[in-house]
């Protein structure tokens, strides 16, 4: 079972001065873009990029009952839809045609009706429904209120019922709710303890549920929940704070694998004895998290994947001789979606790689054939020219056992430019994200098409290395993972093939938050910078999140309500430091983001035209945290290459 849980200024060139005004905004819409400042883009540009732009990648959701078949998803038009292969190779046949993008998709397992759940927002709002959907009729009907938001769906073995959480109960707390498929629109309340609750697995009798009550990246809870009387069993119950991650309940229904933090640096993979209460390490020997896990329907197979510094690796066990079964060697990149046939004899996945989309792949466990199902297109273009990064360390500010901290990063040089290289400095969001090499095609055109060198680094705060670096930025530790940028900046110097010139920062959410930071930090060692639905005030950020994201928040950043926590958010933001910013910026938003709400970026935006800064704005009307639609991307992306021309490479 699967689970589911982004003012053209009126310049006024005065005669023997060159002073630029920057009173007025330009200010023009194309569809539900408002843009400003933003020059027309070449008709040039837009055919440069064509190519680049038209890819496509596709994602697993499941397996037909009868293994004759995957459940996909995919984009043909605007966004991403539903389609069904029959055969690898085959056409992808489109099942949902919406506007707005599908998700959370989850197939019954029962063969005696073809149908599945999934969920869909409107305009980037994140105000999830779920939707059920008849692929005999091709009709489908919304389940969930219409107005709370919803997700986290999942079919018990027999496929007749099912769970999501929500928060219609009071808009702020997510609980956790089940139905039947007889009756779908008839809810119950399960779970409602206040605080964000998910349902992750079925028992194999359907009898119980598990659930994860989740604090914060480093805190959680698991309980085992009785469907009939509600009464709920904390698994190992602990004064520690504790992080799981995903779990599958053992289909003799006497162990749950799961994933934790405990006792270790790393996500581990362990077996819990539900009689014993005790837990058995399987992953001992390997120092990196486990993230994505799947259980064959007989329960023999237990594939998983690790982390290994940004790079999956894939590990299939058989639980009967408690051995690991060989796999092929599979290229450098990303393995994700992992799901056994209903027959237990191949496993489905998503392999993404540097130089080639996501797209879906069985591996036969006998024969370890590994046979492609999905080929998306690449424009046209030959990817074997794509750039492969290289991964590297630079020394930071601060030391750990005597010597110099490193910093992980990965790089990518263009082969055919000019030496030394501009640089553009990508910084990952989160803030507990992590940077891992894939397929990017307009990273691709930056290096290949612009020369410019692509540097994605993950300074302390990522995931992926250890909760103790995961924990290094919290609270009023805030900055220093902006100093690992400055360290970067003085690596660069170091560094003869990179222009220590032209240095350029890009980053989303919590990233374009660092953007901000860097540039007020730094602004006269960076060209330009590229902020996209960044943070830029803390305390006005945790005050206008919605609400039932507001207390996911304030372990990692700090709780603003606290006097002394909000003059420290306050120092720090951007937006205090506004006056530093000299160099132009681009600014891009969505009106709906939940989020990062478009007032973060208003506000940076004035403060930096307040201080007679170039700023070019992208906002869109029908977007929230990120741009999903393709006609908004491709504009996005024009004004990135565009901006990009102009200040960094001129």
């Amino acid at each position: 079972m699967k689970k589911s849980f982004l003012i053209f200024t009126n310049a006024i060139l005065i005669a023997g001065s060159c002073i630029l005004s920057y009173a007025q905004v330009e200010k023009r819409e194309i569809g539900n873009l408002v843009i400003e400042n933003i020059p027309e883009i070449p008709q040039s540009l837009k055919d440069r990029t064509t190519q680049y732009q038209n890819v496509r990648s596709a994602y697993i959701y499941d397996w037909s009952p009868s293994g004759n078949g995957i459940l996909i998803g995919t984009r043909f038009g605007e966004t991403s839809q539903v389609h069904f292969v029959e055969k690898p190779g085959g056409a992808r046949k489109q099942i949902t045609f919406f506007n707005e993008p599908v998700g959370g998709v989850d197939l019954s397992p029962s063969k005696d009706k073809s149908c599945f759940l999934f969920t869909k927002d409107v305009g980037g709002s994140e105000y999830y429904q779920v939707f059920s959907f008849d692929m005999e009729t091709g009709k489908y009907e919304m389940i969930s209120d219409g107005k709370s938001r919803n997700g986290g769906i999942g079919w018990s073995n027999k496929g007749d019922k099912f769970f999501f959480s929500s928060t219609m109960r009071n808009g702020r707390d997510t609980d956790i709710y089940y139905a039947t498929i007889e009756n779908p629109g008839d809810y119950k309340l399960l779970v409602d303890r206040g605080g964000y609750w998910g349902a992750v697995d079925w028992s194999p009798d359907d009898k119980k549920l598990l659930v994860i009550n989740y604090i914060s990246i480093n805190e959680s809870y698991y309980y085992v929940v009785d469907i009939e009387t509600k009464e709920m069993t904390q698994i190992n119950p602990s004064d520690k704070k504790i992080a799981y991650g995903n779990a599958l309940w053992a289909k003799n229904g006497k162990g749950i694998y799961i994933t934790s933090d405990e006792g270790s640096e790393f996500m581990k993979l362990r077996y819990y004895s539900l009689k014993k209460k005790k837990f058995i390490n399987l992953t001992k020997d390997i120092s990196w998290d486990i993230e994505g896990l799947d259980l064959s329907k007989s329960g023999r197979l237990l594939a998983f994947t690790a982390n290994e510094d940004g790079i999956s690796k894939l590990y299939i066990r058989d639980n009967k001789t408690k051995q690991r079964l060989p796999v092929p060697e599979l290229p450098i990149g990303q393995i994700y979606g992992l799901n056994f046939s209903p027959d237990g004899k191949r496993l489905a996945m998503c392999l993404n790689t540097p130089q080639t989309p996501g797209d879906i792949y069985a591996l036969n466990i006998e024969t370890q054939e590994l046979v492609r199902w999905t080929y998306s297109e690449v424009g046209g273009l030959d990817t074997d020219n794509f750039v492969v990064p290289e991964l590297f360390h630079y020394p930071t500010f601060d030391k750990v056992g005597g010597k110099l901290r490193m910093i992980p990063s990965f790089i990518f040089k263009p082969k055919k430019a000019e030496k030394p290289f501009p640089v553009l400095i990508s910084i990952h969001g989160g803030p507990e994200g992590q940077y891992q090499p894939y397929f990017s095609s307009m990273t691709q055109y930056y290096i290949n098409e612009m020369g410019i060198a692509f540097i994605a680094p993950n300074v302390r705060g990522s995931s992926g290395y250890g909760k103790s670096y995961l924990l290094m930025d919290n609270g009023y530790k805030r900055e220093e993972s902006v100093y690992d940028i400055g360290a970067l900046l003085d690596w660069i110097e170091t560094q003869p093939d990179l222009d220590k010139d032209k240095i350029s920062v890009i980053g989303g959410s919590y990233g374009g938050y660092m953007v901000l930071s860097s540039m007020t930090h730094y602004n006269d060692r960076l060209r330009c910078a590229i902020d996209i639905v960044g943070i830029s005030n803390f305390v006005t950020f945790l005050e206008n999140t919605k609400e039932y994201r507001q207390d996911l928040r304030r372990p990692e950043y700090g709780d603003e309500r606290d006097p002394e926590m909000r003059k420290f958010l306050m120092k720090i933001s951007p937006t205090t430091n506004a006056h530093k910013i000299s160099k132009p910026m681009l600014i891009v938003q969505g009106l709906n983001d939940p989020r990062v709400p478009a007032s973060e970026a208003e506000q940076i935006l004035k403060a930096i035209r307040d201080n007679e800064t170039e700023a070019w704005y992208l906002l869109a009307k029908d977007e929230g945290h990120g741009f999903r639609k393709k006609s908004n991307r491709d504009y996005y992306y024009h004004s990135v290459v565009l901006f990009l021309e102009e200040y960094l490479l001129k």
